[in-house]
């Protein structure tokens, strides 16, 4: 699958994404109470692989600027009818990936990337992409299934789903492999923490700023 394979798959499951429910509610408000308070009112954010909007549209209202963005048109159409209900000033929406964003779009003082740099098919060039977007000190703030950590029937479950078009793209790696990535793409990790409110669901939080 390519990434406009990839692009078709989430514009297919768009509608039923929409519908579905947060896994861990809890979970998900420590990721974004936390991540709220690292960002300031002056900031410009950008969100990668941001969805229907549902975090867009609860961070949006903390910072000046911010720009969500999904490779997935039908995602992105869902997420513009939300923004047109809300009228969140400075929020905007946009079909693309981290590549194709220029460095004009940019400076951000942060990019967020939530259940994203998975998804990714060349992580390292992709985590140096975003490093060119950021402003100097800006902050990458992830929050990444790490499938190297999970059930080896999921990793074995993968190509199999993707080959019948059941899945998209997966990166396969462990959360050692994921910081060597981003050490290697300029940045120093201030911060990994898990924030499932049961065990341990293999998805770090990971704060990084850019040397």
């Amino acid at each position: 699958m390519s990434l406009t394979s990839d692009a078709r798959f989430w514009d297919r499951t768009s509608r039923k994404y929409s519908k579905g429910a947060i896994a861990d509610q809890a979970g998900y408000e420590r990721t974004l109470e936390r991540t709220r308070a690292l960002l300031k009112p002056d900031d410009r954010v950008l969100e990668l692989g941001c969805g229907t909007g549902t975090t867009a549209l609860r961070l949006a209202g903390s910072v000046r600027q911010y720009l969500a963005t999904d490779i997935s048109a039908g995602m992105i159409a869902i997420a513009e009818d939300k923004r047109m209900a809300s009228l969140i000033p400075g929020l905007a929406f946009r079909t693309a990936a981290a590549e194709t964003l220029a460095p004009e779009d940019g400076p951000f003082k942060a990019v967020l990337g939530f259940n994203y740099l998975h998804l990714v098919r060349d992580l390292p060039g992709t985590l140096r992409h975003i490093h060119m977007l950021l402003a100097d000190d800006g902050l990458l703030i992830s929050k990444t299934p790490c499938v190297g950590e999970m059930n080896p029937l999921i990793r074995l479950a993968l190509p199999l789903m993707r080959g019948v078009g059941l899945a998209p793209y997966a990166g396969v790696f462990r959360v050692a492999e994921l910081s060597q990535h981003l050490h290697g793409a300029g940045f120093d990790i201030l911060a990994t923490e898990i924030h499932a409110s049961k065990g341990n669901d293999n998805r770090p939080y990971i704060v990084a700023r850019k040397r």
